[in-house]
């Protein structure tokens, strides 16, 4: 059996966030969905009323089923918005660059111990809950196996400093990134999204991976420390 041909030839970079869920190479993005933030409030009430409840009793049984419902609707409401995107992405675009981005050690916890508290716990809890709502992982996962079915190809890029690599003149400075979503670079006054700039930066390194078997070129830049002059 012949290996399946993918009917399109377009490619695309795609910057994973959480402001933006996904920033593409062609300046469209997809918004979260935020499935568990939008059924947190319900849930936390089902939960409060559970435990008000006498243990094993049948209306704590009764509770727990209506928890159990509400975290189903969590994960199903979520699986739909994954599925729709990741099959919308995988039909139009026969290569897709992604960041390869651990989310297990992006979302550790950030509260240390007794001896070595962490610093910004509560903000750091927040992203964690923000990141994990989203699904990276799940959509990463669904990508991969939709393109291998109709043949075409996810490639995975280091994701060092792609947020802070001009994709112009290939400037790599923190002074880039002035703020979260913009995007200004030091030496050659080059001016983005942030996101948009940095899905750019994941292309052209997916170009490198898919033509060489391994980071060259541009993505050697990714692993640079500040490549720019001061001004």
């Amino acid at each position: 059996m012949e290996d399946p041909v993918h009917p399109s030839q377009l490619e695309v970079g795609i910057d994973m966030g959480v402001n933006k869920f996904a920033a593409m190479s062609d300046k469209t993005y997809i918004e979260p969905q935020n499935s568990f933030r939008s059924h947190e409030k319900k849930l936390a009430r089902l939960q409060r009323r559970l435990s008000r409840r006498q243990k094993f009793s049948k209306n704590w049984q009764k509770q727990k089923l209506r928890v159990q419902k509400q975290h189903k609707k969590i994960a199903d409401v979520r699986n739909d918005f994954l599925h729709k995107h990741s099959t919308t992405i995988c039909k139009n675009h026969a290569l897709v660059a992604m960041e390869d981005l651990k989310v297990r050690n992006m979302s550790a916890s950030a509260s240390g111990s007794l001896e070595n508290p962490g610093c910004n716990v509560k903000a750091k809890s927040g992203l964690n809950k923000a990141m994990l709502d989203q699904g990276w992982y799940e959509f990463r996962r669904q990508i991969r196996y939709k393109l291998a079915w109709l043949g075409g190809t996810l490639v995975l890029v280091p994701p060092r400093n792609t947020s802070l690599l001009c994709n112009r003149c290939a400037c790599t400075d923190p002074r880039n990134r002035p703020s979260q979503a913009h995007f200004h670079c030091v030496s050659c006054g080059h001016v983005d999204n942030a996101d948009f700039n940095a899905a750019k930066n994941i292309l052209a390194a997916g170009h490198d991976v898919s033509a060489c078997g391994e980071v060259r070129a541009r993505a050697s830049a990714l692993k640079q420390e500040p490549t720019c002059g001061t001004r």
